[in-house]
């Protein structure tokens, strides 16, 4: 499987973002967003989904962190479908179960090339520390917007913020890791009936 590295960037009048990803990495990040607890949460995904990333973003924090966590998943995502590209030979589908004490989530995801969130996480409030929880929803429908993928999170139970956000992160890390690696009995073929996404 040749490189499958991408690099996007974006610019308008809210945000400007640059991502870059190595799908077949070491886990590493290096995250500059002026949003503390998104990089928490995507340094998570880079460790368990041993992929490379690499993010810098400027947004108007001024006003709130909303267009800057929703540009990043926009671009994100932008950048997985650049890094896959004719998506031959992954495994296409991956999921994952993580605990982080009393929290369990399940994230499950298709790289079909369609977009879809099913997204069922209920925090028991709406601040982590300074980070609105609602904003996790946002960048996960950046994500899978430009992705072309269907995700599926739930958390099944929790009641810790933290600790929820957590192991949906950390599922959607190893699911993506799933997902995007090679299957050898494939032999580059398409991994669909269709024989196209």
């Amino acid at each position: 499987m040749s490189s499958r590295t991408a690099e996007v960037s974006r610019d308008t009048l809210e945000t400007q973002i640059k991502v870059r990803v190595d799908l077949d990495g070491d886990g590493s990040a290096e995250l500059d967003t002026g949003v503390p607890f998104l990089e928490h949460m995507l340094d998570q995904v880079a460790r368990h989904g041993m992929i490379a990333l690499r993010i810098s973003a400027k947004g108007d924090l001024h006003i709130d962190a909303h267009h800057t966590v929703e540009d990043i998943g926009i671009c994100l995502g932008q950048a997985f479908s650049k890094a896959l590209g004719d998506k031959k030979g992954i495994q296409r589908y991956g999921h994952a179960y993580v605990p982080l004490d009393e929290a369990l989530s399940r994230v499950v995801i298709d790289f079909s090339g369609r977009p879809g969130l099913e997204y069922q996480v209920e925090f028991k409030r709406a601040m982590i520390g300074s980070f609105d929880a609602d904003l996790l929803h946002e960048f996960f429908q950046g994500f899978v917007n430009h992705a072309g993928a269907t995700l599926h999170i739930d958390c099944l139970r929790g009641a810790n913020a933290h600790h929820i956000a957590e192991t949906v992160f950390k599922a959607f890390g190893r699911a993506l890791r799933m997902a995007v690696s090679a299957d050898p009995r494939m032999h580059g073929q398409t991994p669909s009936t269709k024989g196209v996404y």
